[in-house]
């Protein structure tokens, strides 16, 4: 019986743990900076459809929204599907339809596009659980977990990066 309500338990991304709760509340301020802008520089730098900037600037509202919301109600973060869709929706597009001449300010939109994509499937895979965790990806402060952050976040202020170093 104890084995099953351990089974059942929700994993701790969905959950209050104060270990966790932390890690929530420097993802909403990230969030509200990095996607401001990604929203910012699309403004600034590309000509895109009126749909691509309001996707991005509902994402940027959204996403850090519902993280400080989730702090206190955490099954909200389910609704973190919603911003990811607009973001990510928006950068494809980006990426489809709009991007620039420049070669370095296309790679820097691939690469936050990647980054955007890497970081949708760890949410999918670690909070929603959508695929199997393996035992040494359990523990949402394991060394292995970590790698695949950093990658993610690499890849996003690299292309940050490079998209802005275009731009001047």
């Amino acid at each position: 019986m104890s084995e099953r309500r351990l089974l059942m338990r929700p994993p701790i991304e969905m959950t209050t743990d104060p270990r966790f709760a932390r890690r929530v509340l420097r993802l909403a301020i990230t969030s509200a900076f990095v996607l401001a802008l990604i929203w910012i520089l699309c403004q600034a730098t590309l000509q895109t459809r009126p749909a691509i900037g309001r996707s991005l600037a509902g994402g940027w509202l959204l996403m850090p929204t519902i993280l400080g919301l989730s702090l206190r109600w955490p099954r909200l973060r389910y609704g973190l599907v919603v911003p990811s869709t607009l973001v990510t929706g928006a950068l494809l597009a980006i990426c489809v339809t709009a991007l620039p001449e420049n070669n370095v300010a296309i790679s820097g939109w691939l690469l936050v596009t990647g980054g955007v994509l890497l970081g949708v499937v760890l949410g999918a895979w670690f909070w929603f659980r959508w695929m199997p965790v393996p035992t040494g990806l359990t523990d949402p402060f394991s060394r292995g977990r970590l790698v695949l952050i950093v990658a993610h976040v690499s890849l996003i202020v690299t292309g940050l990066g490079l998209v802005g170093l275009a731009a001047t």
